[in-house]
């Protein structure tokens, strides 16, 4: 046997052992491609929630008194990430604070807030089981106020005397139990709630306590 090739032989040896650099180019591509909404997938949570909501205006003034009466809270969060993660949602909040007003005229009311809440919170997992978890987030929100009205209809400019919007620090302790999530947390306003008016000025804040409950769907769930 020669142990040397022809041209034409050796053109055909080397076509059948030269690695198949663009197809594999072309594997290495697509089966990541191919997997990566798998992937994406168990790291995002959707957490559909119902719960309750105190709110009340931080701080009396020599004027009007605020307390807290119960309101409710209907929306929604994700958990992008695993261990450590990022929480974004919205809420619609119906908000119930009871004024008393003391001087010349006394006045005992109730105000119902309605907003959109904005959330931008950022979490981790204290314990991260599978079956059981305890979480700690935090992290600032936005609520649009929507509309602002009195119980008896007494006084019909709540909202002009309200500014639009507020940002608040929000924190929040949480447990996952199989898919049944549980939630509560503060929401500290960091923006006035009133306009400064002429004859009229105040400092308050809002201040939340709520407590949700829902369930949570994907993750490592």
């Amino acid at each position: 046997m020669s142990l040397f090739l022809d041209p034409v032989d050796h053109l055909c040896l080397n076509h059948f052992t030269q690695p198949p650099t663009r197809m594999m180019s072309l594997r290495t591509l697509i089966i990541p491609l191919a997997f990566a909404p798998f992937a994406l997938s168990a790291q995002i949570a959707i957490n559909p929630q119902l719960g309750i909501d105190m709110t009340k205006l931080s701080g009396d003034d020599d004027l009007l008194n605020y307390s807290a009466e119960v309101g409710f809270m209907i929306g929604g969060d994700l958990r992008i990430g695993s261990r450590f993660y990022f929480q974004p949602g919205a809420f619609y909040i119906s908000s119930q604070t009871a004024v008393s007003v003391d001087g010349a005229v006394d006045l005992d009311n109730s105000i119902t807030t309605s907003k959109m809440k904005l959330k931008g919170l950022v979490g981790y997992n204290l314990i991260d089981g599978d079956a059981f978890r305890l979480r700690l987030n935090a992290g600032p929100t936005y609520n649009f106020i929507l509309n602002v009205s009195d119980e008896d209809g007494s006084y019909d400019n709540w909202k002009d005397d309200f500014n639009s919007g507020s940002f608040n620090l929000d924190a929040g302790l949480g447990a996952d139990i199989s898919i049944i999530t549980l939630e509560s947390g503060i929401s500290y306003g960091l923006s006035k709630a009133y306009k400064d008016q002429d004859g009229f000025s105040s400092d308050a804040k809002y201040f939340t306590l709520y407590l949700t409950a829902g369930l949570v769907f994907g993750g490592s769930h």
